[in-house]
């Protein structure tokens, strides 16, 4: 208990703000410029954190590639724009495709880099900023996005170039939409955005050094999983595009494809895509791929591509690169062709895409599939909970076994615990690994919301600390993704208290009923409200879109309270989403909870109220750490939720361990899913210590 009156304490926080304020003004110019930078003072050599990718020679190399015009084939370019994407724009890329973290070492999955002749600079999120900073060298420039005056791309663009300027740029790995938008803010300044037909990172990469493309046998999800045929699907999505006005569609997105053909493959490490383009009208089907991989599985033989007779379900194979030149003749046979625009998180078609197509034959809108594959079919939501039963019980596995090696005396570095975690996951009956990269973040590394350790950063776990572990699984039936804290010695006031408030934010947002027309927008203060009561936040969104055996981030669901398409959105049933609200103290600890919610209906309250009503129904199975646990802030009607949720996983996990054989597993799962008293303490020391303790989160956010 902390031993001040209420005087005391806010005569202590006044001096703490006075302090604050008047020490981070010359610091918010740094952050706004992008020079605020760790270890990479110029009084000193200070020694760079061990993860930091040395970029000079790359960045002199690029440098050489834009002013020669004999390599790019037209003027030389003032600048150049290098995406995360790959063709597809695609949220994960196969190593292949990562050229912005060659360029820069930043190996986030979210960033874009813009070099000029004299400086460079990256731009990220909320979930990146520590992890950027680690990263990247003092040759760069971090834009820390979603804080105050922080310059946008072309804001900074124009700053660099008052006199006009040709930014180079690879068409095929940028959206129209981003094309369009940077190129429509930059033209009034006399800046141009300039299409090259040379890749400068493919240029400059060392083939020794680029990591090889993958290229692994594609294969047909069964109807028993996918619970509709691809013959459905594409007479449905033609419904739609001609609806729309236009005779023909083409695909380039990777996860709609797989939706859509029933396909699936391992072409990116962790959502089972293929490398392929598809292109239809209402009487043909063209699968732009790798032969090779389709050979194998029967794949072939499922598209009737060998056929003698075609009709108009036949899928016509034909190479990946023939996309191209095939555009340019379709083109003439149609009057109007749907090309994809921007939707969330999907980027749509390319800037080549579109180019491919005449502008007269174009029609932009957001893919139909998007909106069809996130409502799930009733095979879906089946398979989507049986997943995650499967993935609980192979949660409290790792835990189990962790946990007993821990009492004998082992302990483990952060990758150990990723391996181990990674490999039981893959034992699982019907499961292709993992949804997305294993995060695990002790102490100061689990405040930085997507840290992935490596051989560099990998730091050995003890009892003083919090880990952040998030982690997802692929199975035939579903996708998961799952976050815990844990803490394997005794947790401090401040842990227990941010612990607590997190889950405060999941359990209220878990009981919500609401009507259908509800903004998604909204339901985010249910999930932050915990937080903000004490002047506390997270720079990143609240939830997003989860894929059926697909991606572990789709469109078009987006959860933030001030996101703009938040506001305009609406839940509908059968939506599967995570929600994973967190805190996280720079050096000290992060805490993250995720759990993936369906939305369902509730039509008994139609019966009796003659209104609709929907909810939601927790489908991750994974026991919360109960000593994490402030329990002074658990109300009486959240301690009885969390004994309904635990005695969910003890019937559902508990019958999946047994039927496994895993009894260690099993006796783990039932100790810490005990009942909890559910008569409510009162005190209030664990929220004004968490108040106290949030001081360095005010300074570093301002």
């Amino acid at each position: 208990m902390l031993k001040m009156d209420k005087q005391n304490i806010n005569i202590l926080l006044n001096i703490i703000l006075a302090l604050i304020a008047g020490a981070t003004a010359s610091e918010q110019e740094l952050i706004t410029t992008g020079e605020l930078r760790k270890l990479c003072s110029k009084r000193g050599n200070a020694i760079p954190p061990p993860r930091r990718v040395n970029s000079t020679l790359r960045l002199r190399n690029l440098r050489e590639m834009m002013i020669s015009e004999v390599k790019l084939g037209t003027h030389p370019i003032d600048a150049y724009l290098v995406t995360s994407s790959d063709e597809h724009q695609s949220i994960a890329v196969e190593e292949y495709d990562t050229r912005r973290e060659f360029i820069s070492g930043f190996s986030g999955s979210y960033g874009d880099a813009i070099i000029t002749l004299s400086k460079a600079a990256l731009w990220t999120d909320g979930r990146y900023h520590l992890q950027a900073d680690e990263e990247l060298d003092c040759n760069w420039l971090l834009m820390r996005e979603g804080l105050k005056n922080v310059s946008t791309r072309t804001e900074w663009l124009r700053s660099e170039f008052p006199d006009g300027g040709r930014i180079g740029a690879n068409p095929k790995l940028i959206s129209e939409y981003m094309w369009n938008k940077m190129a429509n803010q930059l033209a009034p300044h006399k800046i141009e955005l300039v299409a090259l037909n040379v890749c400068l990172i493919d240029e400059i990469w060392p083939k020794k050094e680029r990591p090889k493309k993958r290229s692994k046998n594609a294969f047909v999800l069964d109807i028993k999983y996918a619970g509709v045929n691809y013959t459905t699907k594409i007479e449905e999505v033609r419904k739609l595009v001609k609806k729309a006005g236009a005779d023909a569609m083409v695909v380039t997105s990777l996860d709609e494809i797989a939706w859509l053909l029933n396909l699936r493959g391992r072409d990116i490490p962790y959502p089972p895509f293929v490398k392929s383009y598809l292109f239809f009208d209402m009487n043909n089907v063209f699968f732009y791929a790798n032969w090779n991989q389709l050979e194998k599985n029967n794949v072939t033989t499922y598209f009737h591509a060998q056929s003698v007779f075609r009709h108009k379900d036949t899928v016509q194979i034909k190479n990946y690169t023939a996309i191209w030149n095939d555009l340019r003749t379709k083109s003439q046979l149609y009057d109007k062709i749907l090309v994809a625009s921007h939707c969330v998180y999907s980027e749509g078609a390319s800037h080549a895409i579109y180019e491919h197509i005449f502008p007269e034959k174009r029609l932009p809108l957001q893919s139909p599939i998007i909106h069809l594959k996130s409502i799930k079919n009733a095979v879906e939501i089946q398979g989507m909970q049986v997943a995650h039963v499967k993935d609980g019980a192979a949660m409290c596995d790792f835990f189990s076994f962790v946990e007993m090696e821990i009492s004998k005396g082992r302990s483990f570095t952060e990758i150990e615990l990723v391996e181990i975690l990674d490999a039981g996951r893959f034992l699982q009956v019907d499961s292709l690994g993992n949804s997305f990269p294993t995060i695990v973040g002790f102490a100061g590394n689990g405040a930085k919301p997507h840290y992935i350790p490596t051989n560099n950063t990998d730091s050995r776990i003890f009892n003083n600390g919090t880990i952040v572990i998030e982690s997802g699984g692929q199975y035939f039936e579903g996708t998961t993704s799952v976050t815990r804290t844990i803490h394997y010695g005794e947790p401090d006031e401040n842990m227990k208290a941010a612990y607590t408030r997190v889950l405060l934010g999941q359990i209220g947002f878990s009981t919500l009923t609401f009507p259908p027309n509800m903004k998604i927008a909204d339901a985010d203060i249910l999930v932050r409200g915990p937080l903000w009561e004490v002047g506390l936040d997270y720079l990143h969104e609240s939830g997003h879109g989860i894929g059926s055996f697909a991606g572990a981030k789709e469109s078009p669901i987006a959860i933030q309270y001030d996101l703009e398409v938040s506001t305009k959105q609406t839940f509908k049933p059968g939506y599967f989403f995570t929600i994973e609200p967190g805190y996280y103290k720079e050096g000290y600890f992060g805490v993250r909870l995720q759990n993936v919610y369906q939305v369902i209906k509730k039509p008994w309250l139609q019966k009796t109220s003659g209104h609709k009503y929907l909810g939601f129904k927790t489908l991750t199975l994974v026991p919360y750490q109960q000593k994490m646990l402030a329990m002074e802030l658990l109300s009486t009607h959240e301690r009885k939720w969390l004994n309904r949720y635990n005695e969910e996983i003890r019937q559902e996990v508990g019958a999946e361990l047994k039927r496994q054989g895993k009894t260690d597993a099993f006796y783990w799962m039932m100790e810490n899913t005990k009942y909890i008293p559910e008569n409510r303490g009162h005190t209030l020391s664990a929220t004004i210590i968490l108040i106290l303790s949030s001081i360095t989160i005010s300074i570093t956010y301002l």
